[in-house]
C-alpha cells in the first residue's frame, strides 16, 4: 500500500509541473507577441531585364526531296532490268526496257501508209494546179496524209516509252519485278527516292503563324538520336487548317551524307521572336484566379497583389507582359497563403540566368 501511495504522489506532482511549465510558456509567448499573429517569411527576388529566345517545339516529319513509284507507261514483257536494287542512279538513266517487237512492227506498216499518203497527196496537188480534179478532192488526198503522219507519231512515242529513264538522280529501291515479268501501268517497278535534300513537314499553331516567314531557319532533332539538325523554311501553305488551327509549314535540309532516312520523326525547334528586355518569373509565383493570374510583390513590407498578363513559358520561368517592371521585388515560393496587404519577411534569390525557351 506504501508502494502504490508514493506512485501516486509521484504522478500528481508531474502533472502539476507540466501545468505550471505550459502556462508559463504561453504567458512569455504573450509577452513577446503581444498576442498577435507571427510574419511569414517567404522567398522573393528582384526583377532584372532578360534576353529571351522564344521558341516552340513541334513535331514533324521527314520527306524525301524527290519520290516516286517506278512504272511502265506502256504493257509488255520486261526485256532487260539496267539498274541494281539499293544504287544510286542518275537522270535520264535507262531502267527498264520492255518488249517492243509489235510497236516496230506497227510503226513500219505506218510509216509506210504515211509515205504512201505524201506520194497521194503530192500528185493531187499538181492535178489541182491543172484543175484535173477538185478542191474537195485534193483536201480528202492532204487529210489522208496529215492523219498518217499522226499515227507514226503516236506509235513512236508508244515505243520510246518502252525504255523506261529515271526522271532525275536519287537512290532506287528494291524492284517488285523480273526479267521475262509481263507489266502493265499499274505494276510497280521500284521507287526512287532522292535523299540528297529532305523536307520536313510541321503543323504551326495559327497564334504563331505571323511569326514565321520563308527562309527561318530551325533545328532539330530525331527519335534515334540526339544530334542536332539544322533546316531553312522554304515553303508555307497559304491558308490555316480549320479543323486543326494549325499552319502547315515545309523545311529543307542538306542530307548529302545520308544521315537520316525518310519517314523519320523530328521534334523541331523553332524561333519565333528575341525579346531583350523580358521580365521572366518562377511559374511557381503566378497564383490562377477566375480571369488570368496574379503575383505577389513586396511593397512598404507587405504583400501586394498585381493581376498579370503571361507570354511564352519554359519548365521553370514564364514571361510577364504587364504590370511589372524592373526593380519590383516579386514573391516567388510561401505565397500561396498570402493575403494583400499582409506583413511578410523576405529572403532574397537570384533570379534564374539566361533562358531560351524550348
Amino acid at each position: 500500500m506504501k508502494v502504490r501511495t508514493i506512485v501516486y504522489i509521484l504522478f500528481v506532482i508531474g502533472i502539476g509541473a507540466l501545468i505550471a511549465y505550459r502556462i508559463k510558456s504561453n504567458a512569455e509567448v504573450g509577452k513577446s507577441g503581444g498576442g498577435g499573429p507571427s510574419i511569414p517569411t517567404v522567398s522573393g527576388m528582384v526583377l532584372k531585364p532578360q534576353t529571351f529566345k522564344d521558341n516552340i517545339s513541334i513535331a514533324g516529319t521527314l520527306e524525301a526531296n524527290e519520290q516516286i513509284e517506278i512504272r511502265s507507261e506502256v504493257s509488255g514483257v520486261v526485256e532487260s532490268i539496267n539498274f541494281k536494287e539499293g544504287s544510286k542512279v542518275s537522270q535520264g538513266q535507262v531502267l527498264l526496257k520492255v518488249n517492243d517487237i509489235e510497236l516496230r512492227a506497227q510503226l513500219s506498216k505506218a510509216q509506210t501508209a504515211k509515205k504512201l499518203a505524201s506520194e497521194n497527196e503530192r500528185r493531187a496537188k499538181l492535178l489541182l494546179e491543172k484543175q484535173a480534179i477538185s478542191q474537195e478532192e485534193y483536201d480528202i488526198a492532204s487529210a489522208d496524209y496529215q492523219s498518217a503522219s499522226a499515227e507514226a507519231e503516236l506509235i513512236e512515242a508508244q515505243l520510246s516509252k518502252t525504255t523506261l529513264r529515271a526522271p532525275f538522280s536519287g537512290t532506287i529501291g528494291l524492284r517488285a519485278i523480273s526479267k521475262g515479268t509481263y507489266v502493265t501501268p499499274t505494276s510497280v517497278i521500284a521507287k526512287l527516292v532522292n535523299t540528297d535534300e529532305l523536307k520536313i513537314t510541321f503543323s504551326v499553331p495559327e497564334k504563331y503563324a505571323a511569326q514565321v516567314n520563308v527562309g527561318t531557319a530551325l533545328t532539330f532533332t530525331t527519335s534515334d538520336s540526339k544530334e542536332e539538325y539544322s533546316a531553312t523554311i522554304y515553303a508555307i501553305d497559304p491558308e490555316v487548317d480549320i479543323t486543326t488551327r494549325t499552319l502547315r509549314m515545309r523545311a529543307i535540309m542538306d542530307n548529302r551524307d545520308n544521315k537520316l532516312y525518310p519517314g523519320a520523326y523530328t521534334s523541331v525547334q523553332l524561333p519565333l521572336e528575341t525579346v531583350d528586355n523580358a521580365l521572366l518569373v518562377p511559374s511557381e509565383a503566378l497564383i490562377p484566379v477566375q480571369n488570368g493570374k496574379k503575383i505577389f510583390i513586396l511593397e512598404n513590407g507587405k504583400a501586394k497583389e498585381v493581376d498579370v498578363e503571361i507570354g511564352a513559358r519554359t519548365g521553370k520561368v514564364v514571361r510577364v507582359l504587364t504590370n511589372l517592371h524592373p526593380g519590383d521585388t516579386i514573391l516567388t515560393y510561401g505565397v500561396m497563403a498570402l493575403q494583400n496587404g499582409s506583413p511578410v519577411h523576405v529572403v532574397l534569390e537570384e533570379p534564374e540566368p539566361l533562358i531560351q525557351a524550348p
